[in-house]
């Protein structure tokens, strides 16, 4: 009897295992990066903690005009998590309207704005010294940030569906849609 289990929870894990090695090998390229979070000493990866989610990816600035999006982001992220979407920001000083330190960037989002999605390291995000991560999100899409507060739409296979500029605005019906029709 002892034997027998032991035999079932062997088996039950080594299917975990396989399962997990499976999951790993099939993340999508444009999530298969560690990110660190911002201002602190802990990185994620992408694929393992975001796989299977809807997201919006968005390179953020606390100088710029657009910078009052936050508020229209972490509405988004609160109105449809719970569904799968999570918004992932990315603070950039390609268009130098993020000169502060992750600590103070980390602060202002949060006295200011709020926000509760997670908020990464800085990063660039233009074409000519992009990081990996956003060349491979531009790949996909054609089309890299030329402004703060671009946002890429991925589905939940971690394919870009859509692109969009500065001026669209979180609540913009375009983008919502897109988004409802994702989760």
């Amino acid at each position: 009897m002892i034997t027998t289990k032991l035999k079932t929870v062997s088996i039950t894990y080594a299917m975990l295992i396989l399962l997990n090695s499976t999951a790993i090998a099939e993340c999508p390229k444009t999530l298969d990066f560690t990110k660190r979070y911002l201002a602190s000493e802990q990185s994620v990866h992408l694929c393992e903690a975001y796989a299977g989610k809807v997201l919006l990816v968005v390179n953020t600035a606390s100088y710029c005009g657009f910078t009052g999006q936050f508020r229209g982001l972490e509405d988004l992220y609160q109105k449809y998590r719970t569904a799968g979407l999570v918004v992932l920001g990315f603070p950039s000083n390609d268009f130098f309207q993020e000169p502060r330190s992750e600590d103070n960037v980390k602060t202002f989002c949060s006295l200011t704005y709020n926000v509760k999605f997670p908020m990464f390291e800085k990063t660039r995000v233009a074409k000519r010294h992009a990081d990996p991560f956003y060349k491979a999100l531009a790949n996909q899409s054609g089309d890299y940030p030329r402004w703060n507060f671009h946002k890429y739409l991925l589905d939940r296979q971690g394919n870009v569906v859509a692109s969009y500029g500065s001026s669209v605005k979180p609540d913009d019906e375009s983008l919502i849609l897109a988004i409802e029709s994702n989760l």
